[in-house]
């Protein structure tokens, strides 16, 4: 028996790219020297691929985050930091990728080996020897990295079976799956034994097989959340073809059957289309008579019918048999599930920041700007006035002048704090 979680949520987080460097060329014999800083490495990026070993999402129980690593920072001698490793997250063949909160589907991944980028690592900052021109011919700034992507998901199965067994509760369905396969599912003569659907391989003489799927607590009002059968339906949906499992000796099987059937209907999409099967249990313990006017009611509905014993294998060799010319004829489902163009893996844009009034100091904080600050040296009068240049653009001033600054206020970024003065950014926006 092969149990699983068919729906979960994971955080993934993309490495940040790692930040240039300033630095110059100390050789003995190059009295001049230069700008030597190297660029900062890229951050690893998160993607995740189907594998066709996997059939559960089970280990998502115990791991949910996935961190990609970051770029190293770049180097004197004009080195490049190392780029941050890519991570790959494992899902089974046939899982729907959406993004939380909005349900946006970014990827259905059916085929073993399709894969999807969900997080792109940081671009690594440049160091100061990207900046050198006729002009500046010994920059005393670098770039920061950019930083990486951290998105929540959700992972949600839809199980690839080539068969799926429907009916009501106690039908027998994990009975017969557990003697047409090698699943042993736990079997017991109450409702909803089977909490999760059961999977099962059918093997065929020629040594390759098809997967059979148990699709637990289907009853009447499935479709609207009643039983299990809501949480279970969609892994209906890829199936090829539907055996109908009908109790025989059920005081009732017509209206059983009619009652799956609604609920089918009622769940919509291809549901109510795929071919089905009508295979009568449970043989052994019904009157022959109730049987004979159930299998002519029956063949009324559909040409393939067949009546079995899944408790003592009655009838089972003959249907397997006709499964196996079934599966062969009938091609997997063409499903198009619509997916959205995924802005959000490419987006490393933390641009944005808040300024917090305390007295006469304005605190900003904000992803950009923070790591502006933290890779300028404010010692230095040409990187300092660079900063101050960044920070006009992005409309750090105006905001502190909505917010009321006066001259001689103090200003606070990443622990680094200055006195503004408004005659001394005219003074900047002259020169620059």
């Amino acid at each position: 028996m092969v149990m699983f979680i068919d729906k979960v949520k994971i955080r993934a987080i993309s490495g940040s790219g790692g930040n240039g460097v300033v630095a110059w060329r100390k050789e003995k014999y190059v009295p001049k020297g230069g700008p030597a800083g190297g660029d900062g490495g890229n951050g690893g990026n998160v993607y995740i691929i189907a594998d066709e070993t996997l059939s559960t999402l089970l280990d998502f129980k115990y791991k949910s985050k996935f961190i990609a690593d970051n770029g190293e920072n770049g180097r004197s001698k004009n080195q490049h930091g190392a780029n941050g490793k890519d991570i790959y997250i494992k899902v089974p063949c046939g899982t729907i990728v959406k993004e939380l909160g909005t349900s946006k589907i970014i990827a259905d991944l059916v085929l073993n080996g399709q894969q999807v980028l969900i997080a792109s690592g940081g671009r690594g900052g440049r160091g100061n020897v990207r900046f050198v021109s006729p002009v500046r011919r010994a920059p005393q700034f670098c770039e920061p990295g950019e930083p990486g992507i951290e998105r929540d998901l959700e992972l949600e199965l839809k199980l690839i079976a080539d068969i799926g067994i429907v009916g009501l509760p106690n039908a027998g369905k994990s009975t017969l799956i557990s003697v047409i396969s090698a699943a042993r599912p736990k079997i017991a003569d109450y409702p909803f034994t089977t909490l999760v659907p059961n999977l099962g391989v059918v093997k065929k003489p020629g040594g390759d097989g098809f997967i059979v799927a148990d699709i637990p607590g289907l009853i009447q009002g499935a479709s609207l959340g009643a039983g299990l059968g809501l949480e279970f339906l969609r892994h209906v949906e890829r199936t090829r073809l539907l055996i109908h499992l009908v109790d025989a000796s059920q005081e009732d099987p017509i209206n059983n059957y009619n009652t799956i059937n609604q609920e089918l209907q009622n769940y919509g999409g291809r549901l109510k289309d795929i071919q089905q099967i009508i295979v009568l249990n449970k043989i052994d313990i019904t009157e022959p008579q109730k049987l004979s006017e159930l299998t002519d009611y029956f063949k009324t509905l559909s040409p393939d019918i067949f009546n079995i014993s899944a408790a003592t294998t009655q009838g089972v060799k003959e249907l397997e048999k006709f499964l196996m010319q079934k599966i062969d004829e009938i091609p997997p489902p063409n499903l198009e599930i619509e997916v959205e163009e995924d802005h959000a893996a490419h987006d490393h844009d933390d641009s944005g920041f808040t300024v917090y009034k305390h007295k006469k100091i304005y605190t900003i904080s904000g992803g950009r700007i923070e790591r502006i600050v933290s890779v300028t040296d404010l010692r230095n009068h040409e990187a300092v006035f660079r900063l101050q240049n960044i920070l006009r653009s992005m409309g750090v001033y105006d905001v502190l002048e909505e917010s009321g600054i006066s001259d001689g206020d103090t200003v606070s970024i990443a622990g680094y704090e200055f006195e503004y003065y408004s005659d001394k950014l005219k003074e900047v926006e002259d020169e620059g």
